[in-house]
């Protein structure tokens, strides 16, 4: 079964909790903290695997959780960071935000790798909090929850030729012609469901690879027929043959056809308009195909070459095979925009503009939300009054407080983080 878009659900390690602790040991008085840091959570990491060529592992696992970082220590010994969980992809594999359909990573070379879900820093241990006024504070803190998304991964085949046309033009036997490919032959609509691939070896041995795509109908941008399944994968692909149909045997015009088409590709993608395309008059062979084809000429320019060609005789398919090839050597390959960090690892950050946001429940609670007062939340441990306090003056210093007294707050309002609730003290 081919399967190439999947809806999953990634969720990096959490970072491991710093520790309380004191060095207590025979001729060492005053030893002073000793808790040491918790590790760093495991990343969520996507890596391309050239072996693979469709999504089906996904098909049977939706869930992919990297390890927590251990915990801090005695004796300042850091917790071990977590192994990241590396899951592989097929080439071609793009990955998006499920909520936002922002492109967080585009995979197409063998070994990239990118960094989809980012564990949690570990907490800090009380060592790491001793000042000369508190040389022995009570205060760790807990470890960052790691990245949590639903992602949406898509593959979209790495072709260097598309055949694109009506069903049942014959682009499935083009392809078990050429190449040695097998694909499902059968004498009606939408036989092929599914994209199949061949490598192409022209007779001064140039090699590429060419993908039958399923038939494309009216209406397919907008999901009509098998609609975008199609179109996903023409988007990659560095020049297309655009086969049509002259035995006119369908009782549709082959020029309407090849409009039609052209149009249902522009509709997807206006990039689709500029790739390089190759028209091809298949079935040259039916008694009508040499009429239709002078017709189906009439109504374009001189300069556009159309290859006659028939997959049953074979006629034509040399000198075809031939000016794809030599088409191919002068098409550069498309380049991804993608930006890397350290080679092939790709980074995502996301920056909160404000520390916090404020805003009323209908409970009359006072709600303070935001990326950074949250992580901050998180990683206090709230059974420690030290701890506590310091969580206060981080607030403070914030500006939380004047922005309570400017929304009103008084003595004894309810103020709520997440899911702790305290009152605020003016």
């Amino acid at each position: 079964m081919f399967v190439d878009q999947v809806k999953v659900f990634v969720k990096a390690g959490d970072g491991g909790n710093g520790l309380v602790a004191y060095r207590r040991e025979k001729y060492v008085p005053k030893g002073g903290p000793a808790g040491g840091d918790g590790g760093n959570g495991g990343n969520v990491i996507f890596e391309v695997d050239e072996g693979l060529n469709t999504l089906m592992d996904f098909r049977y696992q939706h869930h992919f959780k990297a390890a927590r970082g251990e915990n801090g220590m005695n004796q300042k010994q850091h917790g071990k960071n977590a192994d990241p969980l590396v899951v592989s992809v097929p080439p071609g594999t793009t990955v998006k935000d499920a909520d936002t359909d922002k492109v967080i990573a585009d995979l197409t070379e063998h070994k990239q790798r990118a960094v989809i879900a980012k564990g949690g820093r570990g907490g800090r241990g009380n060592a790491r909090f001793a000042t000369a006024r508190n040389p022995a504070p009570e205060i760790a803190e807990n470890g960052e929850p790691g990245e949590e998304l639903d992602v949406v991964v898509e593959l979209k085949l790495l072709a260097d030729v598309g055949l694109v046309g009506f069903p049942s033009v014959g682009k499935s036997t083009f392809l078990s012609v050429v190449t040695a490919a097998k694909p499902k032959i059968a004498d009606y609509h939408f036989t092929t469901l599914s994209p199949n691939l061949g490598v192409v070896e022209s007779q001064d041995h140039r090699s590429f690879v060419m993908a039958d795509l399923p038939g494309l109908i009216e209406g397919a941008h907008e999901g009509v027929g098998l609609g975008h399944q199609f179109l996903r994968h023409v988007e990659r692909t560095r020049l297309l043959i655009h086969v049509v149909d002259m035995s006119g045997l369908e009782g549709r015009d082959p020029y309407e056809d090849y409009v039609t088409i052209n149009n249902e590709l522009s509709s997807y993608d206006k990039r689709l308009e500029n790739r390089p395309q190759i028209i091809v008059a298949n079935k040259m062979d039916m008694p009508d195909s040499a009429e239709n084809l002078r017709a189906f000429k009439e109504h374009l320019d001189k300069d556009v070459m159309v290859f006659p060609i028939s997959t049953i005789t074979r006629e034509g398919l040399d000198e075809l095979l031939y000016t794809v090839a030599d088409k191919l050597d002068q098409i550069p390959k498309q380049e991804e925009s993608v930006e890397e960090v350290d080679e092939r690892v790709v980074y995502k950050f996301e920056k909160e503009e404000a520390p916090f946001q404020l805003t009323r429940a209908d409970d009359g609670a006072y709600v303070l939300y935001g990326e950074k007062i949250e992580s901050l939340f998180r990683r206090t441990d709230f059974s420690r009054d030290q701890s506590i306090n310091r969580f206060a003056r981080q607030m403070r210093s914030m500006g939380v407080d004047d922005a309570l007294r400017e929304r009103g707050a008084k003595d004894g309002d309810t103020v709520r983080v997440l899911d702790y609730e305290f009152e605020f003290v003016d």
